[in-house]
Formats: structure tokens, sequence, C-alpha cells
């Protein structure tokens, strides 16, 4: 009898003990969180400015082609692109250019960083990209 009494009186103690931590978590939570950041997904690629019409059908089947149709679309139009088209192109570049030449991948996306200025709609791409290839 004493044995289950004295059973009841800890498992009472452990469930009181329980709910003070639990009810001291929720306030220290409270306390310190962060505002939570909202994600806003970078524009399509093709909805930016800069680049004409014309050259946009011969994007695409660069594109096709991978990372020699892109090298081949960025030397051969790429002063005809503006930005932010133009950074958006070349960051398709250096992720597709990474795996076979990564020096290639930081060249093209220091590049990059240094023309993006923060109110443009690429540069939340560019900060996502920025640990992997600096």
């Amino acid at each position: 009898m004493m044995k289950f009494i004295l059973a009841v009186v800890v498992v009472i103690g452990l469930a009181l003990g329980a709910k003070q931590i639990y009810q001291y978590w929720g306030k220290y939570k409270d306390t310190n969180a962060q505002p939570e950041a909202t994600y806003t997904p970078p524009p399509a690629s093709d909805s930016l400015p800069g680049m004409t019409q014309d050259l946009e059908q011969t994007y695409q089947a660069s594109k096709q082609r991978g990372v020699a149709g892109l090298r081949d679309f960025l030397t051969e139009y790429g002063k005809s692109v503006s930005d932010p088209r133009l950074a958006s192109i070349q960051l398709d570049y250096v992720v597709l250019v990474a795996s076979s030449d990564p020096t290639e991948a930081r060249r093209v996306f220091a590049l990059v960083k240094s023309r993006v200025q923060p109110d443009s709609p690429v540069y939340g791409r560019v900060q996502q990209l920025e640990k992997t290839y600096e």
C-alpha cells in the first residue's frame, strides 16, 4: 500500500514538473521569437525586362542545348540583352556550369553580383547563390 501511494505521488510530481517546464519554455520561446521572413520566390526569368522578343526564340533554342548553348548565347548576344534579364540568364548559366567548371561559375557569379543592385528583381536569387559561389 505504501509503495502504491509513493508511486502515485511520484507520477503526480513528474506531471506537474513537466507542466511547469512546458509553460516556462512557452514563455521563453515567445520572448525570443524572431519575426518570420516571408519568402518571395524570384520572378520568372521570362517575365523580366531587358530582352527583345526576337532574341527570346534564340534564347529558348540555346537553353535547350544546355551549358554550351547558354555560353554561346551569352557570347553572341550578351551585349544585346540588358539587366535584369541578362543577370537572370547568367545565373542560369552559373548553376548549369558549376558541376563541370566551378572556376567559370565563380567568375560569372562575381560579374553578376557586382552589377546587381538591392532593388533588382534578381537580387534575392543572387543572395541565395552567394554562399555557394563565393
